[in-house]
């Protein structure tokens, strides 16, 4: 199925700092990412080329809804301490410096989740690691209008 891309403008934010790790405050040194991408890969989805932590970009003052992502995973448990949680997958594409990366909009249902929740204008992305990247950077991202609702 081909991909009906929308451009979409938003800004670098940073997020509670869990998902990579290195936050001071977090139970996982390891970042969330890191762990959970071998539960993800074991279900069809291999992410092991992308960095370990999200990207969190504010679309403000636009909201998102996942309508019909390209992966859903339900119950996953992926780590003993906590309860399953579903994570839903949407390709995308960052548009910075005159490059294109692809990567994928990362959701954890909020439903499911019992930490770390995000505002309904970040999109948290999992790609590539950029580096020139830093926070408040504009960048430019395609997502799929098929897969991701916004909201204006």
């Amino acid at each position: 199925m081909s991909k009906d891309w929308i451009l979409v403008r938003g800004v670098v934010e940073q997020g509670h700092q869990v998902a990579s790790g290195i936050s001071e405050d977090t139970p996982f040194p390891k970042g969330t990412i890191e762990i959970q991408k071998p539960f993800f890969k074991d279900l069809g989805l291999d992410l092991s080329e992308l960095f370990n932590g999200t990207l969190n970009i504010s679309i403000s003052p636009n909201k998102f809804i996942i309508s019909n992502p390209e992966f859903t995973f339900l119950n996953v448990k992926w780590i003993d301490t906590y309860p399953p949680e579903n994570f839903s997958f949407s390709c995308c594409q960052i548009i910075f410096a005159g490059n294109r990366y692809d990567g994928f909009v990362y959701y954890p249902h909020p439903e499911t989740k019992i930490t770390h929740f995000q505002n309904p204008s970040t999109l948290e992305i999992l790609a590539p690691f950029i580096p020139e990247l830093q926070y408040g950077t504009h960048i430019e991202l395609k997502i799929d209008s098929q897969e991701i609702m916004l909201i204006e």
